[in-house]
């Protein structure tokens, strides 16, 4: 009688085929559901203020030191008209608020005063544009991934519901939309809070700025 000897060899680590187990982030995202288009919604809103404030901050933040020189000189020289072109080259609210000085030089100290803190209020007032907005979003946003966490504990429940036991596989969808919303909402409510700061930080250099070159500027009418 023959035997057959049958050797078997047992799979190695090279042998057993990978199995691709990674997420990608679009794919992560998506599985925090309906909750997530909001949350997509407002963080699109924070970073195109944000952007769109520093540029503007940016062009509005230049030392008035800059042209002031030049509506001294000009003033000693008793030539208005080319203290009002050295000031109207540049789109400050600095420069508005003494362009506007300039132009009422001849009136009533008290008058010129009066008139350039109005302009100087309107001109900081609009550095303030759609900041609330931004304050609106970091207020939101973590709001609404905790209303996606609330959606995912509901779903759980209603998945071990159906099945009448509970298992990974059932919670696992639940908490997927728990955990991404919960941090893409978190994290949109930091940037927007993050960006409110810093934008009033140089909204409040802009201000001290433009109430420095008024200072100046009254004094250098008062001296001539």
């Amino acid at each position: 009688m023959t035997f057959l000897q049958i050797t078997t060899v047992a799979p190695t680590v090279a042998d057993v085929p990978e199995t691709d187990t990674s997420i990608s982030l679009l794919d992560l995202l998506l599985k925090g559901g309906w909750v997530m288009l909001p949350v997509l919604l407002l963080s699109i809103v924070a970073v195109f203020v944000i952007i769109e404030r520093l540029i503007a901050l940016s062009r509005a933040s230049m030392k008035s030191a800059v042209f002031l020189d030049q509506v001294r000189s000009s003033i000693q020289k008793g030539d208005l008209n080319a203290a009002q072109i050295a000031v109207s080259k540049f789109d400050t609210p600095a420069a508005t608020m003494v362009l506007k000085g300039i132009k009422r030089i001849g009136s009533p100290i008290k008058e010129i005063e009066s008139a350039m803190e109005n302009t100087g209020h309107v001109e900081l007032m609009k550095l303030e544009k759609n900041m609330s907005l931004l304050s609106i979003v970091a207020a939101i946003a973590p709001m609404l991934g905790f209303v996606g966490t609330i959606s995912g504990v509901i779903k759980i429940f209603y998945n071990i519901s159906l099945a009448d036991n509970i298992s990974i596989g059932l919670i696992a969808g639940g908490l997927y939309e728990k955990m991404v919303t919960s941090a893409t909402g978190l994290i949109v409510g930091i940037i927007a809070h993050a960006g409110y700061q810093l934008l009033n930080m140089k909204i409040e250099s802009i201000t001290l700025e433009t109430e420095k070159a008024g200072v100046e500027f009254m004094d250098i009418i008062t001296e001539n």
